[in-house]
């Protein structure tokens, strides 16, 4: 089996969408208009996809509440530090930082919302 995707419930689609569009690059390749909002984001490769969806009647998690290692969404970057400024600025906080023995550098932010965001700027790539 190949993956698809794996989805998120969320509050504010539109403004999650906007976010991660504007400032991590993800792009929107299908976007329903009513309820629930379903919208799906691709990576730069377009290999992986995000769904971002809105149903009141369904619990939603509070990313706030749990460790960032419970559940994170994990970003390739080539300048960690660089990219945690440019997040902080447009609402991201951080969380923590972590240098590997290999050299990786991996640091851990929650988005506007509280849904950590890692960024992983590795010496190996996967």
């Amino acid at each position: 089996m190949t993956f698809e995707h794996f989805a998120l419930n969320v509050n504010n689609v539109s403004a999650v969408v906007k976010w991660y569009v504007s400032h991590v690059g993800l792009s929107v390749v299908s976007q329903q208009k009513q309820l629930p909002f379903m919208t799906f984001l691709a990576d730069s490769s377009d290999r992986v996809i995000l769904e971002i969806y809105h149903r009141s009647d369904e619990m939603m998690t509070n990313f706030e509440t749990q460790h960032p290692l419970t559940f994170h969404l994990a970003f390739v970057s080539e300048n960690a530090q660089g990219d945690r400024e440019r997040l902080e600025i447009e609402g991201a906080t951080f969380v923590e930082e972590v240098r590997k023995e290999d050299g990786s550098h991996l640091i851990m932010l929650r988005d506007p919302w509280g849904m950590p965001l890692q960024l992983c700027q590795r010496t190996v790539k996967f």
